[in-house]
């Protein structure tokens, strides 16, 4: 028993041992980039104007270069693609045909949902002369009653006075 708690003992110790050692490494590499970033940084005011002074026209001329470079790029590629008239015809029979492509595909687009628009109509206009003619149907039924109703009444009070007198 007191074999297997020591061995447990010591392995615990020699995981601190490798964690703490672990740690000091990485706290030591992080002084060192730490102190190596910062010695390439401006230390003075006059240093720091230098640099912001060098960003200032280092920007827009990179900025240019670039854009320089992808125009030349861009202009290289029309020359190569259209540089016979077979390519150059070929290229507007493929815009032809992505062009005829896209305006089917619109109209067919448009044609559903014109017939969608004329669908959900016809389904609102037939649900709305159904109330109607229901609505009318049970007005006209209610009528009928309320005048049965009404002549009956008239009926009996007549029938009362032609007794009564």
């Amino acid at each position: 028993m007191a074999t297997s708690s020591s061995r447990t003992t010591s392995a615990r110790k020699a995981g601190a041992t490798r964690r703490t050692s672990a740690t000091r490494r990485t706290a030591a590499t992080r002084r060192r980039t730490t102190q190596t970033t910062t010695s390439t940084q401006p230390k003075t005011p006059v240093e720091q104007a230098q640099v912001l002074a060098e960003r200032v026209v280092l920007v827009p001329v990179g900025a240019s270069l670039l854009a320089r470079d992808n125009l030349v790029s861009s202009v290289k590629g029309l020359a190569t693609r259209y540089r016979t008239r077979e390519s150059l015809e070929r290229e507007l029979k493929r815009y032809e045909r992505r062009g005829t492509t896209a305006r089917n595909r619109f109209e067919r687009q448009v044609r559903r949902t014109r017939a969608r628009f004329e669908r959900q109509l016809r389904q609102r206009r037939v649900r709305l002369e159904r109330g109607v003619r229901q609505n009318r149907r049970r007005l006209e039924r209610e009528v009928r009653s309320v005048r049965k109703d009404f002549e009956k009444l008239v009926s009996d009070a007549q029938g009362r006075l032609s007794t009564a007198s």
